[in-house]
């Protein structure tokens, strides 16, 4: 499960309103006939239409800065692993949303406990994800789709009459380029922008920062999981937990549908890949058997070039460490490893 918060942008991108954020949600349903479009959705009900969202959104700003954020966004990005065992069914999906909601609104630190009813917030499926620059088949492409556009701009140039040369051997050349690329799909090049194939239903959910009753803030942007400051002479208790949220939300899907994820698969697995990778390795060895061979699959999967796991502690050299974090680490950036 891949979950990342944003606070809202503020610049040349998108304005203080929720209206450029929402109509990027829309872009899904561009062309569709009304019954064939997907609308946003909350804790309680269905079918909302983007106008609502934008104005209740908009409302529930009060006291808050020009240079404050007013909403988060959270995008729920299940991996294919976790979609294939839903059966990619969008209402499962959104069922799953409105709890993750509620560990949400328990990730709070507050003198009073937060919960969903309190989150002013809006969710929308979508259906599609795209190839981007941070996707590994896109970076490793990238030496290919240098030499192609360099080819492009000699073409265009003899076209305009600028240079001279033979515009079929270009072509020929580019097209020998195109097979040569490491990384296809469906026969074509993977560049930025491609749809990618299979499942990849994944979830966007617009979340204002107030609360409901628009008098409190609930900022999950806070740098502290759990602190106390001072207001009008009185303590008051202020942050929000990350990791408990990140952790619950997986615990949450596995305990609603049944799933047995894999320790290459768990946040924690993904925190201590990062803070002691030696540790990690150490975990990984100390799997059952069935549960390590899972592992190595999901790594092979995942494009994670390693000739086998180390098979005991005196393998696990310095150098043969950071290679596997590296490749692992890079996996787990693009979502390929189900976290």
């Amino acid at each position: 499960m891949y979950i990342v918060i944003t606070r809202q942008h503020l610049g040349d991108n998108y304005n203080g309103s929720a209206s450029d954020f929402v109509n990027y949600l829309e872009k899904e349903n561009e062309g569709k006939a009304p019954e064939d479009q997907e609308f946003f959705f909350n804790q309680t009900e269905n079918d909302i239409d983007a106008q609502r969202v934008i104005a209740e959104i908009d409302a529930n700003t009060s006291k808050l800065s020009k240079k404050d954020p007013k909403f988060y966004s959270i995008m729920v990005s299940p991996s294919q692993a976790e979609l294939k065992h839903i059966g990619n069914e969008p209402e499962r999906l959104k069922q799953y949303t409105r709890e993750l909601m509620k560990a949400y609104a328990g990730s709070f630190y507050r003198d009073q406990e937060v919960s969903v009813k309190d989150v002013l917030y809006f969710a929308k499926l979508e259906r599609e994800r795209t190839y981007s620059e941070k996707d590994k088949a896109v970076k490793e492409n990238q030496a290919i789709a240098s030499k192609i556009l360099e080819l492009q701009h000699q073409i265009r140039g003899i076209k305009e009459g600028r240079e001279q040369g033979d515009l079929s051997k270009l072509h020929e050349r580019i097209n020998a380029l195109e097979t040569e690329a490491p990384h296809k799909q469906n026969g074509k090049r993977i560049v930025p922008g491609m749809a990618k194939e299979g499942h990849q239903s994944h979830i966007h959910i617009i979340v204002s920062r107030k609360d409901v009753t628009n008098a409190h803030s609930l900022s999950p942007g806070s740098k502290f999981r759990t602190s106390e400051t001072t207001l009008n002479g009185e303590k008051v208790k202020q942050g929000f937990d990350r990791d408990k949220f990140y952790r619950a939300s997986e615990k949450t899907f596995d305990k609603q549908f049944g799933y047995r994820r894999n320790f290459v698969e768990t946040y924690y697995a993904r925190n201590l890949l990062d803070k002691d990778p030696k540790q990690f390795f150490a975990t990984l060895l100390g799997l059952p058997s069935n549960e390590k061979q899972a592992a190595k699959q999901l790594l092979f999967k995942a494009g994670v070039k390693v000739p086998s796991i180390p098979t005991n502690q005196a393998q696990l050299a310095y150098k043969t460490l950071m290679q596997l974090k590296k490749g692992i680490g890079k996996a787990l950036e693009s979502g390929s490893i189900g976290i």
